[in-house]
């Protein structure tokens, strides 16, 4: 964490509901020359259980955001609090995995470079070549791993990957439209941090081939779906959905065609909601605290 003094501080947290926890949280802001810009917070009844996103001006405060988490610790043990301070002011590094699908990275790329998405993009990374002069043209670098179906072969790669991974330092990983499924030992190793799109509206129509799916089903709305990865395939906690109506002479590529709209704007959307520090994981569920 950074040790410059920070001017918005993001406080995040969830605990059991307790009388008094909001008085004692902004008691403890307030005490710090610090002032609330922006509070999110939501109180589930059904398991008694806080959740809060709080927005700081810390431009008087008199340290980093840091010293500040510091601080609070006492107070979030008090309160049976897990929680995590972010120095607003710094920008969130992204990893992007892809393959050769390339309407979603195009879409977070474009959206990258015009500023609508708040953050640093140190890398790509593929197992085809496909998209590299896409990537290139935007000035990121392009790494090409290729992943065998050969089970050593593949545990190298994703090895690789991890290492690529781990010098670039994201705080996200992104997974767009990437057609490899992260092995479980990545899954652990960054969690709540892997975020994925998957072309359907799950849980409905999980795994290969969705469209088809969907259509030998007959239904009238598909769509798409923003997720945390975990060792489940396309089970993972929601972040974000679409959909989009389907009619009885759409062909699977209308169905395709069609779907690929929603998935880049789900994607964007909950990579932005990520980015904000506005999803907090419980079970598996999301709390989205917009």
């Amino acid at each position: 964490m950074p040790t410059t003094e920070a001017k918005e501080i993001r406080l995040l947290g969830t605990c059991p509901d307790q009388v008094g926890l909001v008085a004692r949280v902004t008691r403890f802001i307030a005490d710090r020359a610090c002032s609330i810009r922006q509070a999110a917070q939501y109180d589930d009844p059904r398991s008694r259980t806080f959740f809060m996103r709080y927005s700081i001006d810390a431009s008087r405060f008199d340290g980093s955001a840091g010293a500040f988490a510091s601080a609070f610790q006492p107070l979030a043990e008090e309160l049976e609090m897990e929680w995590r301070v972010v120095d607003a002011t710094v920008k969130k590094r992204v990893v992007l995995l892809v393959s050769k699908f390339d309407h979603c990275l195009a879409y977070l790329l474009h959206r990258w470079k015009v500023g609508d998405l708040d953050c640093e993009i140190p890398l790509v990374i593929s197992n085809h070549e496909d998209l590299r002069s896409l990537v290139e043209w935007y000035g990121i670098p392009f790494e090409h791993v290729p992943v065998s179906k050969d089970p050593d072969k593949k545990r190298e790669a994703f090895e690789t990957i991890a290492s690529l991974i781990d010098t670039a330092n994201p705080d996200t990983i992104v997974l767009a439209r990437y057609m490899q499924i992260f092995p479980p030992w990545l899954c652990e190793k960054y969690r709540h941090r892997v975020i994925n799109i998957h072309h359907s509206f799950l849980p409905a129509f999980a795994g290969a081939k969705p469209y088809h799916q969907a259509d030998e089903r007959g239904v009238k709305l598909v769509g798409a779906t923003c997720h945390y990865v975990t060792e489940d395939l396309d089970a993972g906690p929601i972040i974000e959905q679409g959909v989009v109506r389907i009619r009885h002479n759409h062909s699977i590529e209308d169905m395709i065609r069609n779907g690929k709209d929603v998935e880049n704007t789900v994607l964007a959307r909950g990579l932005r909601l990520h980015l904000d520090d506005r999803v907090l994981v419980h079970g598996n569920k999301t709390i989205v605290l917009e």
